[in-house]
């Protein structure tokens, strides 16, 4: 059987030129998932059980570490990242690898040999790397954002981000909603994410990240779909399909 594919990349341009260096470099290897975040690659990743997943570290939805957290135990994992301070010693064992961006050639065939060699072997438990990966990201990246400027009727706001319940995009804007206001920022939920600490606010929404803490009980409604009610406000939020998977087992 030939081995398979799921490619996890949010830029296009860099998807569709590691699509054609795969093709060129790994004949054999058929790629069955192009996914451009990390809810859509967990879905496929069930979908597919792909032999091999290419994770971008840094993506909308999940990250890279959160698909690889469901992907160890069905497919060997090398993860895309354009940092290479991060963490790149936890990188250099023998469960996972590593592609550079921009990827090379040389690097890329590295890559598809060691695959090549794993096949044949189930993949490993990569738990304890991951922590490693993601301790290196704690430690290197920059501060998350402190405060946001936001409109408040005719004035400018500054809203501590420690005070924000949640996100929510709405025709255009962003509103920012703490437990004493709201506000709206021009700002767009994928440029935002990045800058916040990923432990502590989770995107469950293509329209709303929402602080974890702030969370009071996950619920489904009348038609069976999950929401989330909150402390501190009478606003419930949605949870779609692709993000269900944050609240396995709570």
């Amino acid at each position: 059987m030939s081995p398979t594919a799921l490619i996890a990349e949010d830029e296009a341009p860099q998807r569709r030129e590691l699509c054609r260096m795969l093709t060129s470099r790994w004949p054999e290897l058929q790629i069955v998932a192009e996914c451009s975040d990390g809810s859509a690659a967990i879905a496929a990743l069930h979908a597919h059980r792909p032999t091999v997943a290419f994770l971008d570290i840094r993506m909308a939805g999940a990250t890279g570490l959160e698909v690889a957290r469901q992907a160890w135990n069905m497919a060997h994992v090398v993860f895309t990242t354009a940092y290479e301070q991060h963490a790149i010693e936890a990188f250099e064992v023998e469960a996972v690898d590593y592609l550079l961006k921009p990827v090379t050639v040389e690097r890329l065939d590295r890559t598809l040999q060691r695959l090549r060699t794993r096949l044949s072997e189930a993949p490993k438990d990569i738990g304890t790397v991951l922590e490693a990966i993601q301790q290196g990201f704690r430690s290197t990246r920059s501060a998350d954002i402190p405060w946001i400027t936001a409109s408040l009727g005719n004035s400018i706001k500054l809203i501590a981000t420690e005070d924000v319940l949640f996100f929510r995009a709405d025709e255009g804007c962003t509103w920012v909603v703490t437990r004493l206001e709201k506000a709206n920022i021009r700002t767009p939920l994928k440029e935002l994410l990045p800058g916040l600490n990923a432990d502590v606010f989770w995107q469950i929404h293509r329209s709303v990240i929402v602080r974890v803490s702030a969370i009071r009980t996950v619920r489904r409604n009348e038609l069976g779909r999950l929401e989330v009610a909150l402390h501190d406000s009478e606003e419930t939020l949605p949870v779609s399909q692709a993000f269900r998977w944050r609240f396995r087992g709570m």
